[in-house]
């Protein structure tokens, strides 16, 4: 067995065998699938806190304006003066009172309107509430201008445009949004797992040098080959993390929906969802986007984007942990590291920021396509733009296989680059590199 070959078994069976690592793969799903059961919970839980809103109509607008809907309730009071409706609104419990006075037309009247409440109101409830009287009075103004109500109706009807591809596929508003936000999902894993692991390898390194346990190991195999071990095994040891967070999070959350009697497949007929049931009632049309909106979801192409955020993060991986073996090997210290960090997370974080931005806008424009070849972004940034496929529609062939050689090429040069400072800084003691100490190393 090649020296290579032991020390990624070494590096490897270190990280699997350590407890704090098994504790992790196991309990981290487990958190995760409860925290977003909880969000789910709290959402059902919160949607069902139906608000009670008592009105006292004082004029004679407005008389069928409020009525019940999913998130509040009306009661009409009568024969009660302002104090008289505040005391019985704080007595009976209710969220708030609408006062709605009398005036000599429906303008003054919704002039002089007020809502009390106890606490303040959240900024969505006040427009809901808004949203009546508005409509009231711009269809009051239409009317004494001489349009009829159903002539209004006709006005105040919304018009969207039908979009299509060229081969009849029908375009949906949001699309690029809804391929960016799973894609930036995968990509912003990537960057967690290249910012914990790599780090994993920067301590190994620390740990191995300040315990003097280095100059051991270096006399029997080379510097070179002591960092691709580090860097190889630590990176398997991160992908069977993934595989078991990604199969028992699986399974959490078939077992998350049965215990909220939440039916997947139900998704492909929305005729199950109780939301889907009020969008039809309101507007069929609605109903028919929800479900392309689904199934669109449904059709991402989840295999693929699996195959490629493993070789993306494997290759991303591979990069930045050779410059964290690299800091590790020049400093003696974690703390040393601090002023050598924000070069190196700051082009994953830019792609984060840039990624959504030009995604979200304009998947296939430049700024995309080029932080999406840039190989310190392409493992984000090409991942948010995989969502929506690849060939016809979606990510260009010839930019992928570019994006993956470039990765490649960078990978060995900054590996080339990284051994130079490796083997140098690797057995320097009690000094606090700098910037231009890098340098030096970088040039013998």
């Amino acid at each position: 067995m090649s020296k290579l070959t032991l020390i990624i078994k070494r590096e490897y069976l270190a990280k699997v065998k350590n407890k704090s690592f098994v504790i992790m793969t196991f309990l981290s799903p487990i958190i995760m699938v409860g925290m977003i059961a909880l969000v789910v919970y709290l959402a059902m839980l919160n949607d069902g806190d139906k608000k009670t809103i008592a009105v006292l109509n004082e004029g004679n607008y407005f008389t069928e304006d409020f009525y019940a809907s999913p998130s509040a309730s009306y009661v009409k009071l009568s024969h009660l003066s302002l104090e008289e409706a505040k005391d019985s609104t704080e007595r009976l419990g209710y969220y708030g009172l609408l006062h709605i006075p009398n005036g000599a037309n429906m303008e003054v009247s919704a002039k002089n309107a007020y809502f009390f409440s106890k606490e303040s109101p959240s900024d969505g409830f006040l427009d809901d509430l808004e949203a009546v009287f508005q409509n009231r009075l711009k269809q009051k103004r239409l009317e004494s201008l001489g349009v009829s109500e159903m002539d209004y109706t006709a006005i105040n009807k919304d018009f969207s445009i039908h979009t299509s591809t060229f081969e009849g596929k029908k375009n949906l508003k949001g699309l690029n949004e809804i391929n960016a936000i799973v894609g930036g999902a995968f990509g912003y894993l990537i960057m967690m797992f290249i910012i914990i692991y790599g780090s994993f390898v920067m301590r190994s390194v620390i740990e191995e040098k300040t315990s003097r346990v280095i100059e051991v190991i270096i006399s029997s195999v080379k510097p070179f080959q002591l960092m691709m071990g580090k860097i190889i095994g630590t990176s398997l040891a991160g992908i069977t993390q993934f595989i078991i967070w990604v199969i028992s999070a699986s399974v959490l959350f078939g077992i998350v929906f049965l215990a909220f009697d939440l039916d997947f497949m139900a998704l492909q007929n929305n005729e199950n969802l109780p939301q889907a049931q009020a969008l039809k009632m309101a507007n069929s049309s609605m109903t028919n986007d929800i479900q392309q909106y689904a199934d669109i979801f449904l059709q991402i192409p989840w295999l693929s984007l699996f195959v490629f955020f493993l070789v993306y993060f494997v290759l991303g991986y591979l990069i930045y942990s050779s410059i964290y073996a690299a800091i590790g090997a020049a400093v003696d210290n974690e703390t040393d590291t601090q002023q050598f960090m924000l070069p190196v997370i700051s082009p994953l974080m830019l792609a984060i920021y840039v990624g959504f931005i030009s995604v979200f806008s304009n998947p296939h424009g430049p700024v995309a396509v080029g932080f999406s070849l840039f190989p310190l972004t392409s493992p984000i940034v090409m991942l948010m733009r995989l969502s929506s496929g690849i060939g016809e529609g979606g990510v260009p062939v010839w930019q992928l296989i570019l994006s993956i050689v470039l990765l490649i090429a960078t990978f060995f040069a900054i590996v080339w680059l990284a051994a130079k400072i490796y083997r140098i800084g690797i057995l320097m003691y009690g000094k606090k590199p700098t910037y231009k100490d890098l340098y030096k190393w970088l040039k013998y």
